[in-house]
């Protein structure tokens, strides 16, 4: 008995020990796979074979190879690229130059294949010739327009200054940028380069195609390197310092090369569609505006004053609005249209074709709905006769909804407007009435209206602080060219006071000239929502800004028209300059600033704050970040590849 109970208790401890539980939460494995060996030899010489076989220390996954994985000398034929456990295996097509460093740059697209560690800016190399290009050069690639780092940019060099050889011949030496717009060029001979980028839609590493983004500038690139000692900090959680190391490195240079990317105009004009959503309107749309606008010519009704026409600003999204209610329930249109198009060799030509606009709602559908809608209109009428109830003896007119801009509030410097949905043919100016009111004695106030479109008016009036308005606009003071009328309204609000907002001057120096910058206030979105331009002593100033947080941006506007403009190539024509402030400005009411902003004391590519930054840094940082969160809830310090229980 007592050895069949020591042998029940021996079962159940097993058993005990057996059961399944769940973790406390261990340290994540953050080791990111190595390189254990490779043939040929990475930085090997005298190389002859096409085929690169590099093993690592661990199962490994190839992230989108043929994207990432970049060849210097770009390779006319594709690369083949194959990753199988433990090894990758490049094949290389084309033959192999003499005397030539050749680099197969993997960017981030190396990682382990359990946590998916990145392996991180890996580069294998090997020469041709008895020696082997170590130089680097790095930098950054930016939006000209927005400075948002550029993920996936072709980045290369060119060892001459003549500027045609962007669009006919590849480029030398190439790499591509990561999440943070980074890009390293590596394997570089000493000498005298060019740096230029291109968004490579081809793959034929030329500049040929307007609507590849590129960049480019005229400073020559010397590549060298000095021995320096970095700073390496050992973070003991997301807050705090564990230790500083000093690490000694090769230190390339330049490692600040700025690259300001842009897309050139995209002044090929071509047809993009035409519709007719609604049978009261058609549309015909491009995509490159013209101040030449189409000829129409009805081919089966009269087009004489048959439309009135709304164009967008860029005049490339055009409306035609039928004027006829007749032409409104014909379900087919045919229509000529003669337009400027770009022909085979750039020129604008005109051109002509047939387009059949057809209503989506057939006229028979829409009558049969009207029908419909007035039964139902009769029925409920007939109902309430019968009840000896008051009833409607016509069916009431179909009203005009228009929309106001102005709600109950409104600042001091904002437009008044109200919008129809269809244009108007009549809108009577003495059927406004404006008045103050103030202790409830209302007052009449002059104002006149003035049209911005063939849907809009605007209500023009010297508005005054805390002061009460009262408009009212009689029954049937605007009609639709459809002839519907629009029903009495009332609209009151009231204009705030300046001690609600914040006046902002800002105060521009660091470039040539400051007669031409623009300012801009920003949302923590980063969209526009004011703007100035600089008075005679470089300020812009903002008044009645709402209590928020402002980010600023600027932009040398170097022809005037008030918009940013991008760059041309062939013209030598770089985009016009932006920059960004670091620093948001927390406005706030009764508040009165002036911020002094150096344009160019913070070199480009660190100028926009990460808050409103949309392009952010690869996963890589957040990945190893994952044991420094865990030490942080365990509330001890980590240490990387020296992990404490």
């Amino acid at each position: 008995m007592r050895k069949l109970f020591y042998i029940i208790v021996t079962i159940c401890c097993i058993v005990s020990c057996a059961r399944m539980g769940s973790p406390d939460g261990g340290w994540y494995d953050d080791t990111p796979p190595s390189v254990v060996g490779s043939t040929p030899d990475d930085r090997g010489v005298n190389v002859k074979v096409h085929k690169v076989t590099i093993n690592f220390d661990e199962y490994i996954k190839l992230e989108d190879a043929q994207n990432k994985v970049i060849v210097s000398p770009p390779q006319i034929e594709q690369v083949e690229i194959k990753a199988a456990g433990r090894r990758i295996i490049v094949d290389l097509k084309d033959s192999l130059k003499e005397n030539t460093t050749y680099t197969i740059d993997f960017s981030d697209a190396i990682s382990d294949n359990n946590e998916g560690n990145p392996m991180g800016n890996y580069t294998f190399s090997f020469s041709t010739g008895d020696h082997i290009d170590t130089l680097e050069v790095s930098g950054y690639c930016l939006n000209a327009e927005n400075l948002e780092p550029i993920k996936g940019m072709l980045v290369g060099l060119y060892d001459s200054f003549e500027d045609s050889l962007f669009h006919k011949q590849p480029m030398m030496r190439v790499s591509r940028t990561n999440g943070s717009g980074r890009f390293t060029i590596k394997g570089v001979a000493p000498g005298t380069y060019r740096c230029f980028a291109l968004q490579d839609n081809d793959g034929d590493y030329v500049f040929g195609q307007k609507s590849e983004m590129i960049a480019f500038n005229h400073d020559s690139i010397t590549p060298s390197w000095r021995h320096d000692i970095r700073q390496d900090t050992i973070w003991r959680d997301s807050l705090h310092i564990a230790n500083i190391l000093q690490v000694a490195y090769t230190h390339f240079l330049p490692d600040d090369i700025t690259l300001l990317c842009f897309q050139e105009p995209q002044t090929d004009r071509y047809l993009l569609k035409t519709e007719r959503k609604d049978p009261n309107r058609l549309g015909i749309f491009f995509t490159y505006g013209n101040d030449t606008l189409p000829r129409l010519r009805g081919l089966n009704f009269d087009s004489e004053d048959a439309f009135i026409l709304e164009a967008s600003q860029k005049k490339d999204t055009l409306t035609y609005w039928l004027a006829d209610t007749a032409l409104v329930n014909q379900d087919t249109l045919v229509i000529e249209k003669t337009f400027l198009m770009t022909d085979s060799l750039g020129h604008l030509v005109e051109f002509t074709d047939t387009t059949e606009f057809v209503s989506k709602t057939p006229y028979a559908k829409r009558l049969k709905e009207k029908q419909k809608e007035y039964d139902e209109w009769k029925k409920e009428q007939d109902k309430k006769k019968k009840h000896d109830e008051p009833y409607d003896s016509v069916m009431p007119t179909r009203h005009l909804s228009v929309r106001w801009s102005v709600q109950n509030q409104m600042d001091p410097n904002q437009r008044c407007f109200f919008e129809a949905p269809e244009p108007l043919s009549h809108c009577d100016s003495a059927a406004f009435h404006l008045v103050s009111v103030i202790d409830s004695v209302e007052t009449p106030v002059d104002f006149h209206l003035r049209q911005v479109g063939v849907r809009r008016y605007e209500v023009v009036a010297d508005w005054q602080q805390q002061v009460s308005y009262q408009l009212t606009v009689d029954s049937a003071a605007m009609h639709s060219i459809y002839g519907s009328p629009t029903k009495k309204m009332e609209q009151k609000f009231k204009v705030r006071h300046e001690d609600e907002f914040a006046f902002l001057a800002v105060e521009i120096s660091g470039v040539e000239t400051t007669d031409s910058v623009i300012v801009q206030l920003l949302d923590n979105q980063g969209k526009v929502v004011r703007q100035s331009l600089t008075d005679a002593s470089g300020v812009a100033e903002f008044v009645y800004l709402k209590p928020l947080k402002y980010y600023i941006r600027a932009y040398i506007d170097r022809n005037g028209n008030g918009q940013w403009d991008t760059g041309i190539y062939d013209q030598d024509l770089q985009p016009e300059s932006v920059y960004y402030n670091r620093e948001p400005v927390e406005c706030k009411a009764k508040w009165e600033a002036t911020r002094q902003w150096n344009l160019t004391a913070t070199p480009r590519y660190r100028q926009k704050p990460m808050a409103i930054t949309k392009q952010k840094p690869d996963k890589e940082k957040q990945l190893r970040n994952r044991n420094i969160n865990r030490a942080r809830e365990k509330g001890i310090e980590y240490l990387q590849n020296n992990r404490q229980n």
